[in-house]
Order: C-alpha cells, then sequence, then structure tokens
C-alpha cells in the first residue's frame, strides 16, 4: 500500500491579490512552529503592497456602504466555513487549547458580522445636515483617509489584526498590514480567504516579517496616510511618520481587552481614519 507524501504549506505575503514570496527570496521559521517557513517581507514587498492598495482605493471607497456591508459579511461566511482550519493554524503557534483557539475564530467572525452592519451608517453616525444662519444648506459628509498601515499584535494573532483592519476598511480605506512576527500563519492564511471571498485584490495586504525591520519603515513611507499600531505609543514611530505628516494611532490594550467584545465593537475604532468634509450650497429662492 503507497502513502501520499506530505505535502507541507509555504506561507507566502498577500498583496494585491496575489501570493508573492518576498521578492527578496528570504524566509523565517515562526518561534512558535520552528519547522513551517514563512516570507519574510522586505521594504520593497512593503512599497509593492502600497502600490497595490493605492490602485485599490478609489474602487473600494467609491462604492456604496451597504456594498461594502456585503463584501464584510461574504468575509464571514468564508471563515465559518474555514473555521477548523484556522483554529489548526492558531494553535500550530500559540500554545492555546483547542476550546481557546476556537472562541478567538468565533469572536473574529463576530466582528465581520458587526462591521458588516455597521458599514452603512457611518455616514449618518458621523456626518450630518448642520444648522446655520444664512441662506444655505450645509452637510458634513465622510470621507476616508486613504492607505493605512497597520502593525498587528503580536497576541492574539489573528483576532487582533481583524480587530484593527474591518474598522478601517469600514470607513472606505485600504489596508496594509503586518503580521504578528511569532504567530502569522492564521493571519497569513486569512489572506487566502479573503482571495475568494468578494473583497477586491488590493484593498486588503499582509505581510509578514521581523517587526523591528519593517515597522519603521510603515512610519516613513510617504505614501501611507495613516498608521494604527498595537501596542503602547512609540516616540519613534511618530517621528518617522512626522515627516510625511502621516496621522499614528495606537491601539494600546491589555491582553484581556482583546476579548471584550465590547471594547472592540466600537465607531471609536472607525472614526480615527476618516475625514469629516463640509459642503455648504446656496438655497434657491
Amino acid at each position: 500500500m503507497t502513502h501520499a507524501p506530505e505535502v507541507r504549506k509555504t506561507y507566502k505575503l498577500f498583496v494585491g491579490g496575489a501570493f508573492p514570496r518576498s521578492e527578496s527570496g528570504r524566509s523565517y521559521a515562526p518561534a512558535g512552529a520552528p519547522a513551517v517557513n514563512v516570507a519574510r517581507a522586505s521594504r520593497k514587498d512593503l512599497r509593492d503592497a502600497v502600490v497595490a492598495a493605492r490602485g485599490a482605493l478609489a474602487g473600494w471607497s467609491g462604492r456604496s456602504g451597504y456594498n461594502r456591508g456585503q463584501i464584510l459579511y461574504r468575509l464571514a461566511e468564508v471563515l465559518e466555513s474555514r473555521k477548523d482550519s484556522l483554529v489548526a493554524e492558531l494553535r500550530a503557534c500559540v500554545r492555546a487549547t483547542p476550546a481557546a483557539a476556537r472562541r478567538e475564530v468565533d469572536e473574529v467572525i463576530d466582528l465581520c458580522v458587526f462591521h458588516a452592519g455597521l458599514c452603512d451608517k457611518v455616514q449618518t453616525l458621523l456626518g450630518s445636515q448642520n444648522a446655520v444662519a444664512g441662506p444655505f444648506f450645509n452637510f458634513s459628509t465622510v470621507e476616508p483617509t486613504g492607505v493605512v498601515g497597520v502593525i498587528a499584535p503580536e497576541r492574539p494573532a489573528l483576532l487582533g489584526l481583524v480587530a484593527l483592519v474591518l474598522p478601517i476598511l469600514v470607513g472606505g480605506n485600504v489596508v496594509v498590514a503586518l503580521v504578528s512576527e511569532p504567530a502569522p500563519l492564521a493571519a497569513l492564511a486569512l489572506g487566502e480567504l479573503l482571495a475568494v471571498s468578494d473583497l477586491p485584490p488590493g484593498v486588503v495586504n499582509l505581510l509578514a516579517g521581523q517587526r523591528g525591520e519593517l515597522q519603521p519603515h510603515f512610519a516613513s513611507h510617504r505614501d501611507l496616510d495613516g498608521l494604527l499600531a498595537a501596542g503602547a505609543p512609540d516616540p519613534a514611530l511618530g517621528q518617522a511618520a512626522a515627516e510625511s505628516v502621516k496621522r499614528v494611532r495606537h491601539a494600546d490594550l491589555a491582553a484581556a481587552e482583546w476579548s471584550e467584545p465590547a471594547r472592540l465593537r466600537s465607531l471609536l475604532w472607525v472614526e480615527p481614519f476618516v475625514e469629516v468634509k463640509t459642503l455648504w450650497h446656496p438655497v434657491a429662492f
């Protein structure tokens, strides 16, 4: 009786809807899974991801909030269908019980459903028709900031990434994200699910690699309009971002807070990366 050979998976980057290995040819073995090879992104890979995101911005931001919600809900459906494999990939890097890993994946799916429902409400919640003196209509409308970089937390690897990316997408922005360095497997597997969902190529781009190498390039890249980084405020990031007048925000949450649904399901996560534009229009008599 013959046995089929074991086909080991190589975890690749997700850029522009494709799965490139790093242009540098480098890879690394995550601390939690030393037998697995993960593509190690370079500065050039970051530039490629920003180009892909910039190209996708007009199409994504131009969609109606309702349509963006449909797409995020479709992502929740795809995640539900791949729940078992995501649990296995989480446990491959993180010493978690099956119940704890499944709970994290369930929380990710719940977040997708919540943000899908939020997409068509942002304009109403953050915009307004303003009462002004004089013969004018005055409206405040919501627009995306643009291409936003995300530095995901090391733990929780999958939930932390999704919790930062989804609110940015809700606002009509596009994302270039650096996933957890020691536990990248489930986060990179998310790219495979994004590719078969309805999300257009380039809207979300996922890079893996050494945080110390790539994080400064995220901050200094002139075509990234914003940066959302997990962890305590880092003066070095702010200084590197200042030259391009980049908006920098930090998600400084304790480990337990990442698992509190009420903490993550809030319009306050959407607001930092949208702009409110006020329009004046004369009233005809």
